[in-house]
């Protein structure tokens, strides 16, 4: 499986994974999964922050739900050291928006997450997922996702 080629084919390159900003690590192994802190989308190295429905328009919302899924292919590379035949399936992805009170197309901006999984990793790359609406994200981020990642033993 080439990650990198995928990413390539899309436009897309695979970051730094990006370092916690608070008390937490950014990936646990436990028990042939990995649970990945929620990740934030940057382009270009700024954080995408607003509030869909009010700053943001569900354009907006799907990229930047495609960029925290990119973030997240980075910390998963990073925790299988590289080792892509590691990854059995994505299991779930949480996909949270700030979004206004009137705004309800959660589900449409998490399809930025969810569609680039399976672009990435084919059938193993379809999921269960939450899209939830939120108040405020962290640092003002626009979307956060989080995952739990199906994995083989090193």
């Amino acid at each position: 499986m080439d990650i990198a080629a995928k990413l390539a084919d899309l436009g897309l390159t695979l970051p730094q994974p990006a370092a916690p900003v608070a008390a937490y690590v950014p990936v646990v192994e436990h028990g042939g999964l990995l649970h990945i802190s929620g990740q934030l989308p940057f382009r270009d190295g700024a954080l995408v922050t607003g509030r869909l429905g009010t700053d943001l328009d569900e354009a907006a919302g799907y990229d930047a739900a495609r960029l925290c899924a990119v973030m997240l292919t980075a910390q998963i590379g990073q925790a299988v050291g590289g080792d892509w035949s590691r990854v059995e399936r994505i299991v779930k992805l949480g996909v949270y928006v700030s979004s206004s009170p009137d705004f309800t197309a959660q589900p449409k901006v998490a399809n930025g997450a969810s569609e680039l999984m399976e672009a990435l990793f084919g059938d193993a790359g379809r999921h269960a997922r939450s899209a939830v609406g939120v108040a405020v994200l962290p640092l003002g981020a626009a979307v956060e996702v989080d995952a739990i990642v199906a994995v083989r033993p090193a």
